[in-house]
């Protein structure tokens, strides 16, 4: 099968090293804590029985791939011919530490690795800059610092959350990145850890094959939240991308806020439009991780539902284990469709050029 002709890939998960790439950017007393104990709180309650790693994602002097930018155009962006890779790392999850400033500190410290280190080194590695949530005003002033840098192309929040993102709460953060241009991606990875809620609506589970299952939960609860309190018409221009979260649910979640509206729509007085179409004007989702039904044609069936052309991007979630290889994934599509997919929709929303 031919690649796509052009592809944007937008989870990419490049790595620190080890904690002490992110030590010339901290000042006390974070410097001497992370020194002495590494970074703590980034999550982990469940941990991946195989491992987080493709087996493959390493050079052959046994270098993670993910956290050198040479490997990364090696293993991923020059192997697929891709235009782009948007990194999006993995330090969202600070947003479940307890200590806000200890969380602000780690996020600007990664943020200024990912500018000095990583996106100098080619044209085609583009950044999300990451946020604490714990402190809005805080995260508001790190998207006025780093949100002008011209290869920031969006600010990315952990799914763990103990309020959901549509409450007023988190506005100072959307304003930010609405007067800044930038997408707000939400990312899974820390559900059940930290001051985070339990990782699904029933509570805590036993094992990361249960979790990893139900993640589609959260992302579900994030965009009804973010859609019916109103988040869309308080910031017009702000773009949603929900990453990793799965796509087969949209549908059905779109079908049932539409005919609760109707019924319901008193208790959202701020709503101009029906639910549905917030989503199709603000959001988009990322394809990794693809669900594979045994009917190739049911999938096709749901993305006719949803309009998968014009709210899908391209991801392959490198390095994890669940890499998705633009060479195998969504055959069925016209060409057109694939187009958007996998470049178009991505270019225009990170206005790439």
């Amino acid at each position: 099968m031919k690649l796509p002709a052009q592809i944007i890939d937008c989870d990419v998960h490049h790595a620190l090293k080890s904690h002490m790439d992110l030590v010339p950017y901290l000042k006390e007393p974070w410097k001497s804590r992370v020194i002495k104990f590494g970074i703590q709180g980034g999550g982990g309650t469940y941990t991946s029985p195989i491992g987080v790693q493709r087996k493959d994602a390493y050079a052959a002097d046994g270098r993670d791939a993910a956290a050198y930018p040479e490997l990364v155009m090696e293993h991923l962006v020059d192997a697929y011919h891709m235009d782009y890779a948007i990194l999006t790392g993995s330090t969202y999850a600070m947003s479940i530490h307890p200590d806000a400033d200890y969380a602000t500190a780690i996020v600007a410290a990664y943020n200024d690795y990912l500018i000095d280190q990583w996106l100098p080194n080619h044209p085609k590695l583009k950044g999300s800059m990451t946020v604490a949530t714990q402190d809005p005003l805080q995260a508001a002033r790190e998207i006025d610092r780093i949100g002008p840098h011209p290869d920031i192309v969006q600010v990315i929040l952990i799914s763990a959350t103990h309020i959901p993102y549509g409450n007023r709460y988190y506005h100072p953060i959307y304003e930010a990145a609405e007067r800044h241009g930038l997408p707000v991606a939400i990312h899974p990875g820390a559900e059940g850890s930290g001051i985070s809620n339990p990782p699904t609506a029933a509570g805590y589970v036993s094992n990361y094959f249960q979790w990893h299952t139900c993640l589609s939960q959260n992302f579900m609860a994030q965009l009804v939240s973010i859609v019916l309190e109103g988040v869309f018409e308080k910031f017009p221009r702000l773009k949603f991308v929900l990453v990793e979260g799965g796509v087969a649910w949209l549908p059905h979640l779109m079908w049932r806020m539409d005919k609760n509206f109707k019924a319901l729509r008193a208790t959202t007085p701020w709503l101009k439009k029906m639910p549905s179409q917030y989503i199709r004007d603000h959001c988009y989702l990322t394809t990794q991780p693809i669900e594979e039904p045994d009917n190739p044609k049911h999938l096709q069936q749901i993305f006719e539902m949803m309009d998968a052309e014009n709210i899908l991007l391209f991801s392959s979630d490198f390095p994890h284990w669940d890499f998705d290889d633009p060479f195998m994934i969504m055959r069925g599509l016209s060409a057109e469709a694939k187009h958007k997919i996998f470049y178009e929709n991505a270019r225009q929303l990170y206005q790439l050029k």
